[in-house]
């Protein structure tokens, strides 16, 4: 079986259907400087940039920075810096299923071995935009940082001396500054790369006049990104595409269709990321608060309070349970009929019912296998964060309990509910299966769990260190759950769930 190459996908792939790079595309000028080789750079923003040179619309090349020892670096000379992406999902109910050879990247560099040429592109006329995966704790102060070491030991110590680099080059010209995009998942991720590039300059004791160069011709925009790119598939799986293919890929990812990359810019930074134009999930704009708003209540907010339900009622994974009638239903009447809303931030119907469908989509998709007890990770914290203030907003809008939110509450309840203690470790069961409490609340609930349940619920309600307000002082939210609770462990969530559905008009997906 060939390997992909240059001069293998400029060939021809006989006997599968894949989007082929032509020529023209590896004669680019690089204008983008991207720190982290990861499967999340590569299946958003490499692969939206390699879609829009294609179109003839950004017209540039990445070369990326790989800071870490991990990976195989290699592998990305071996096949020309070429790999696949495998685009599977669902979209307006369709089935998507789509192969692309993406050429975006020209090279990747070293930054132990090769800083001095990271530093020599900094100087590039060319070079226009900056991106960054460094995981959650790569934009993180190191207060013994050198800006002067090859290379400096943190992500905002390399981009400062990238800068500093750029500044000497150009002699501190205004039009010489970079838009910068970190994709990191942690909130305002731009505002705290841009303090932390600062005060790093300030500990440097930079001048002032590369000071003001950094804060004024230069833009660090917060931004969020939303898409599940699993990555490489499991050998069995691998070798099914390779075959499909008629070439083998080392570097070949797997994603789904669906993706959300927000970035909050003004009209330079949408001229300057011109590959924004090419799909209608890239979205620059002065305000983005939106869309994390609508990921963290109706996605991961549904995922949180429908986890625990799932798995008392048997239901290994999201995309099954999207298969169940009963459990279809109570996610999109969740999802669109109570947290909706409930968000605590001005939301366009239209542009929530559309995202609410597009989440629907997402967990219905064939090729992502999400398990409900894994979401159930730090439930608790989840919660708190991504539930609670949608349900205090809700109860004040409309002066009563949502009622789907308050089923998923029981499910938490019971599902916390251990019935073995290991050490430290506490154990719940449904259906006969054992299953591992992975939340700092498991202790907090065994003992809890001693009383009977209508105290549980008060007293778990109540708890404002839990949840940071006092929940049974919500308008008829407690009794909702209580009288949830007796049903679930009187009847079962599966007879429970048929129960509330045909309660409160069930309406079919």
């Amino acid at each position: 079986m060939p390997v992909l190459s240059q001069s293998f996908a400029q060939a021809g792939v006989a006997g599968a259907t894949v989007a082929l790079p032509t020529a023209a595309l590896f004669e680019l000028p690089e204008k983008v400087l991207q720190f982290g080789t990861g499967v999340l750079l590569r299946g958003l923003p490499d692969f939206l940039i390699d879609q829009a040179n294609r179109q003839g619309i950004f017209n540039g090349r990445v070369v990326v920075v790989k800071s870490t020892d991990g990976g195989d670096a290699a592998a990305f000379e071996r096949e020309d810096n070429l790999y696949t992406v495998c685009v599977r999902g669902v979209e307006d109910g369709q089935t998507v299923s789509e192969n692309v050879v993406c050429a975006s990247i020209s090279r990747v560099l070293s930054a132990k071995s090769q800083w001095a040429d990271v530093l020599q592109f900094a100087a590039s006329p060319d070079l226009q935009v900056v991106l960054s995966n460094t995981t959650e704790i790569g934009i993180v102060l190191d207060e013994s940082e050198d800006l002067r070491a090859t290379p400096p030991r943190s992500f905002p110590g390399k981009l400062l001396a990238v800068l500093l680099a750029r500044y000497e080059a150009f002699g501190g010209a205004a039009d010489k500054g970079l838009v910068i995009v970190p994709t990191e998942l942690i909130p305002d991720n731009g505002t705290k790369l841009r303090g932390i590039l600062r005060e790093l300059a300030d500990r440097a004791g930079l001048d002032a006049g590369f000071i003001a160069w950094l804060e004024t011709a230069n833009t660090v925009c917060n931004s969020l990104v939303d898409r599940i790119v699993p990555g490489k598939p499991a050998a069995e799986a691998h070798a099914a595409l390779t075959q499909e293919l008629g070439y083998d890929d080392e570097l070949l990812i797997m994603s789904e269709a669906y993706l959300l990359w927000a970035i909050e810019g003004d009209e330079r930074v949408r001229e300057v990321l011109s590959f924004q134009q090419i799909h209608p999930g890239v979205i620059v704009q002065p305000d983005i608060n939106l869309f994390r708003e609508l990921k963290m209540r109706l996605l991961n907010g549904t995922h949180s309070l429908t986890c625990g339900l799932a798995v008392l009622a048997g239901e290994a994974t999201v995309r099954g349970a999207m298969e169940n009638d009963y459990f279809a239903t109570y996610i999109r009447n969740l999802m669109l009929a109570d947290l909706l809303p409930g968000i605590p931030y001005p939301v366009d119907e239209k542009v929530g019912q559309r995202f609410g469908m597009q989440v629907l989509d997402r967990f219905r998709n064939p090729a992502v296998e999400h398990r409900w007890l894994a979401i159930t990770l730090n439930y608790s914290a989840k919660l708190r964060m991504r539930v609670v203030p949608d349900l205090v907003h809700y109860c004040e809008r409309f002066k009563t309990a949502p009622q789907y939110v308050a089923l998923g509450f029981a499910a938490y309840l019971l599902f916390m509910r251990s019935t073995r203690q290991d050490g430290d470790k506490y154990y719940g069961e449904a259906n006969g299966q054992e299953y591992l409490l992975q939340d700092e609340q498991a202790g907090y609930f065994a003992e809890l769990w001693q009383r009977p349940a209508a105290e549980v619920v008060s007293a778990a309600l109540s708890n404002q260190e839990l949840w940071g307000t006092d929940l049974t002082a919500l308008p008829g939210f407690e009794a909702s759950v209580a009288r949830y609770l007796a049903q679930l462990q009187q009847e079962g969530a599966v007879a429970t769930l048929a129960t509330v559905l045909n309660k409160n008009q069930r309406v079919a997906v």
